[in-house]
Parts: C-alpha cells; structure tokens; sequence
C-alpha cells in the first residue's frame, strides 16, 4: 500500500505545483481540484475494500499519515473554492477584513482541538490505536465529520481531525498571501496614481532588473522571505510596466556566465563611487 499511496501523492504533488494560486481562476482550479481529488480517494477507497493491512502499526500509519495527506488537500481546495466564490466585492478593504475573519476561523478550530493537535504535533503514539484504527471510534466523543468521508471502513474519525490540521495549515499561508498581494495591489494602485503625471520606468536591461529581483527574493527581505520568485517577477512587471517573461532562462544565463552578479557588481560600484563624489564636493 505505501509504494502504491506514495505514487498517487506524487502525481497529486506534481499537478498541484503547476497551479497558481493567485491567478483569476483560481474558482475554477480549486473546483477542478476538488473533483479531481475525490476521484483519487474514491479510487483509495475501493482498493481498500479488498487489502488487508499486514499489521496494527500499518494500518495506523495510513490513517495517520497517509490518507490525510490527500484528504487534507481536498479540503483545502474545497476551502480556497468556497472563501473566494463568496468573497465579497468592494474596496480592499472589505476583502481584507473577509480574509482576516476567515484566519480567525482557523485560530478558533486550533483552540477547539488544542488537546488533539498538540498530540499529533509532539509525534505522541500512546492513543494511536484508539486514533487511527478503524472501528474503536467511541460516539460519545466529539469527532468530526465531513461529506467527503462517510464510509466507516476507510475512515476512524480522527484521520478526518489530522486532515483538517494539514489543510488549515496549508490555508493559513494561502491566505496570508492573499493579504499580501492584496496589500501589494493595493500599493501598485496608489503608485499608478502617482505615476500618471510622472512616470517611472525601468530603462536598464530587462535581464538587470531579473537579476535584481532575484537577489531581492534570495535576501529573504522581502515579506520575511514568505514569496515567491514568480510573485516578484510579476510585481516588478506591474511597477515598471515592463515584461518580464521569461526570468526563469535569463537566470539559468545568470548561472552560466563568467561574472554570474554583472549587474549587481555594477550597482555596488555605482554607490561607492556616488559616496565618493559627494565627499570630494564637501
């Protein structure tokens, strides 16, 4: 079961990468996602229905850890898919309390299961098997539920719980990104603007400007590290009004040559010699 699970997760990985989170249909990714998502576990499922788990600790590693793993991802584009289809229109503003109230959700849930998360966290095994083994789920305990996840036999409950652990986790970045690019367009606007009556525009060469923002992205300066370099790129497109397309080649180019920091050399020089300038004029 493991070698077949870790081939399905590698295919779901790599279809998952692809995606931009931020872009204009992302409703229609996420949907897309979440049908393609049940369809893998539905598989799951029905291969379960004829396996035999060789041994308890099997069969608690794949209510454990595996069989979240997949689930956490569907509902996290589940999630994605409902907080944008009933994201409200309007200023900015309004989106972004929308987005802080929907992180708020999330801190509620982690108090509401602070006991069970901070037991899968610290990696504790001592309630495993009342846990993750199917058929011991006590009714009198408040588990929860989902439509996703209704069949006893593929399911004890508390995978459903780590699942939900994985997914808000996954979300809570999600969303803190959207309130970054949300603060990002927001700054862009305001620039544009200011930029009407006296454009700025970056007249250097566009692979200067790549390694520029490259440099910036490696520095980790940017947002405290938590962006990515596609982000950037399109960023700096939007403040400069100029394509960056195709930065992925110009920085394998950047690898390859002689002097791989040309431009930032070049920057470095530019000051220095500016400080010297202004001290020789005192």
């Amino acid at each position: 079961m493991k070698e077949v699970f870790d081939k399905i997760l590698a295919q779901v990985n790599e279809e998952i990468d692809k995606i931009d989170l931020y872009d204009f249909d992302i409703i229609e990714t996420s949907l897309s996602m979440v049908l393609r998502l049940q369809s893998v576990l539905t598989d799951l499922r029905n291969q379960l229905q004829t396996y035999v788990f060789s041994s308890k600790e099997e069969e608690i590693f794949f209510f454990k850890n595996q069989k979240p793993e997949l689930l956490g991802r569907l509902l996290y584009f589940y999630k994605i898919y409902r907080i944008e289809t009933q994201c409200p229109t309007g200023s900015n503003e309004v989106i972004r309390l929308y987005i802080n109230k929907e992180l708020d959700s999330l801190t509620y849930f982690f108090n509401r299961n602070l006991d069970f998360y901070q037991y899968y966290r610290s990696h504790s095994t001592i309630h495993d098997e009342h846990y993750f083994l199917r058929g011991r789920t006590d009714i009198r305990l408040c588990t929860d539920s989902a439509q996703f996840d209704k069949d006893p036999n593929f399911s004890t409950g508390y995978d459903y719980k780590v699942a939900k652990i994985l997914a808000n986790e996954m979300l809570r970045i999600y969303l803190n990104k959207r309130l970054q690019k949300l603060e990002c367009d927001s700054y862009i606007e305001d620039k544009q603007t200011v930029t009407t009556k006296i454009p700025i525009r970056f007249t250097g060469k566009k692979n200067a400007l790549i390694e520029l923002g490259y440099a910036l992205v490696s520095s980790g300066d940017i947002n405290h590290g938590n962006i990515e370099i596609k982000e950037f790129m399109k960023y700096l497109s939007s403040i400069f009004n100029i394509d960056l397309g195709g930065y992925y080649d110009a920085y394998i180019a950047m690898k390859e040559r002689k002097d791989q920091t040309a431009y930032l050399n070049l920057l470095a020089e530019k000051l220095s010699k500016r400080m010297r300038e202004d001290d020789n004029k005192r």
